[in-house]
């Protein structure tokens, strides 16, 4: 059995903590490690399990890689998708990926940002599918429902296969409150999970009968991928040529060999504030509070300070979240529009809908600390041993004060080294690289000063991690 974990997604219902350039898998939502590394930490115990396949847009390949080296596990791939093209193609890379040397496993297909509470539980379902599995059927897990939910799909039972799964009648898109209730009352339906366990070739031989069009770009995206460090890239241009669909509409919907399977193990999707609300330890007044955060005659809110203080008086049922460049403020009843806003702030061209102030980078991250006409200031950390790429400026100079540790700075022809306290400046047009040679973080403040300030102003010679 391989697990696929699925990496895609930017999460927009919980901005502005997740955001394109750094979505919520990427997150510790729910714990201390973050969804992708509990995710694949469940996976432990589970027997005849191999190394994971990965699958995740290519600008989170280096965070994926990395969070995955911190809990001491690696993929035995990560496959890069140029472009979303939503969980059906994800699904075809994996299963074309696992047949290539002429093995057919089953593929036990993970969202990556989904909590389990129970795991033991979560284990068990997916023991139990696997027998169906192996008999030819595509098996879905469907949660049993412990409310009547609208932010769910559904699944409706069919006839019994044997005790505890059944053929799937029919998947049902998010009702509205009143059919949900009766949805739960009849005991017939199940929430969509969105993990589903089959057989490699199974899955791609109803992909070929319902979307012959997803499994041929699939194929020609795969058959023209190159390895690229520990990461596949398949062909850009093909996979761009690919239809845009799930799962369950390409092929779960259409097939007659779909079972679903229940699963009871304090399941959730985290696809909002609200549902974080409910997962959280709440304090004596319901509330969930998080960082800085002083609460007077209010209840039922959830609060996340990730910086500064944040008091509440006299209110109920919100969601504040409150980030280092932006505020969120909503009622808890609709955090499902939440996403609505993000739409509103790509329209305007805003830059807080895609990225933290804070950016991640393979060799560590940097935090724009100010910025105005012609000048940007920027805290940079550079990780032990890493270093940034040779690389030279068109508009901007830059300055750099070590805080802490120690740099070796190639400027030109020159090499130098510069401790604590000590400065150097990068003029305009000059090649450059900054490396932290040290056992500690390399803390320095970098000062830009220029015509043009943006990330796209960066011309590439060398780089160990493969960017252009």
């Amino acid at each position: 059995m391989i697990p696929v974990i699925l990496c895609g997604g930017t999460g927009s219902r919980l901005w502005p903590l997740s955001r394109e350039a750094y979505p919520k898998q990427f997150l510790p939502l729910a714990g201390s490690e973050t969804m992708l590394q509990a995710t694949a930490q469940r996976l432990d115990g589970l027997a005849g399990v191999a190394p994971p396949i990965l699958v995740c847009n290519e600008e989170h390949r280096f965070a994926a890689a990395e969070q995955l080296q911190e809990i001491g596990q690696a993929a035995q791939t990560i496959l890069l998708e140029p472009c979303a093209r939503n969980t059906a193609p994800a699904i075809a890379l994996a299963a074309l990926a696992a047949c290539e040397q002429g093995q057919d496993p089953l593929l036990l297909v993970l969202p990556a940002d989904h909590v389990v509470a129970d795991v033991a539980g979560f284990q068990d379902a997916v023991a139990d599918a696997a027998e169906l599995a192996e008999q030819g059927h595509l098996v879905t897990f469907g949660i049993v429902p412990t409310s009547a939910e609208t932010g769910y799909g559904y699944i409706r039972r069919g006839e019994e296969l044997w005790q505890g799964a059944w053929k799937v009648a029919e998947f049902v898109e998010k009702p509205d409150a009143a059919t949900a209730e009766a949805y739960v009352a009849s005991g017939d339906y199940s929430w969509n999970s969105g993990m589903f366990l089959f057989r490699a070739s199974r899955f791609l031989e109803e992909l070929g009968q319902h979307r012959p069009d997803i499994l041929d770009a699939c194929r020609a995206a795969y058959g023209g991928a190159g390895r690229d460090l520990d990461f596949t890239r398949v062909d850009a241009g093909a996979f761009a040529g690919c239809a845009s669909e799930s799962v369950d509409y390409a092929v779960m919907e259409k097939t007659e060999a779909a079972a679903v399977v229940p699963m009871s193990a304090g399941w959730s999707d985290v696809g909002s504030w609200s549902a974080l609300w409910e997962l959280a330890d709440k304090d004596a007044n319901d509330n969930m509070l998080q960082g800085d955060v002083l609460a007077e005659s209010s209840s039922g809110c959830l609060v996340r300070a990730d910086g500064r203080l944040v008091s509440l008086l006299g209110v109920r049922d919100l969601i504040v979240v409150d980030t280092d460049d932006a505020v969120l403020i909503a009622d808890k009843g609709r955090v499902q529009e939440v996403k609505k806003l993000v739409g509103r702030l790509q329209e305007r061209g805003r830059g807080e809908a895609r990225a933290h102030r804070k950016v991640y980078r393979p060799w560590g991250y940097y935090d724009s600390i100010d910025a105005g006409p012609r000048f940007q200031v920027k805290r940079i950390v550079v990780k032990p041993g890493r270093q940034l790429s040779l690389q030279m400026h068109h508009h901007r100079a830059e300055h750099w004060i070590v805080v802490r540790g120690t740099a070796r700075v190639t400027r030109g022809e020159e090499e130098l080294l510069i401790s604590e306290n000590e400065s150097t400046y990068i003029p305009l047009g000059v090649t450059h690289r900054l490396e932290n040679p040290g056992s500690i973080p390399l803390e320095l403040i970098e000062v830009q000063s220029g015509s043009y300030l943006g990330e796209d102003d960066i011309v590439r010679f060398e780089d160990q991690y493969g960017r252009n």
